[in-house]
């Protein structure tokens, strides 16, 4: 399955990234190493995460306060947020 970012979650997550990465060396290569098995996870059983909001599901980054949010529509898995945990849960509803 093609995986595709909207441009703000590519952008949340090379923020993300990048503040783990000042936080500690090589934290943020590790944040990005779990997005991505997140993202290969999803592309394997895509049904498999939460629904959320209508057709928008939700799957947990492991190590990590973040979610990635998601939609799957013929064949293309479409993130819409790389959701930090702790911040204002519905800020990516406008994406959907």
């Amino acid at each position: 399955m093609i995986v595709s970012f909207h441009p703000i979650a590519e952008q949340e997550l090379n923020d993300a990234a990048q503040y783990y990465e000042l936080e500690s060396p090589g934290l943020g290569v590790a944040f990005l190493t779990e997005v991505e098995r997140c993202c290969l996870s999803i592309s394997e059983h895509p049904e498999a995460g939460q629904v959320t909001v209508g057709s928008v599901r939700r799957r947990l980054v492991a190590r990590f306060p973040y979610a990635v949010l998601y939609t799957n529509r013929q064949h293309v898995i479409r993130v819409l947020a790389i959701m930090n945990l702790k911040r204002r849960p519905a800020y990516w509803a406008g994406r959907a």
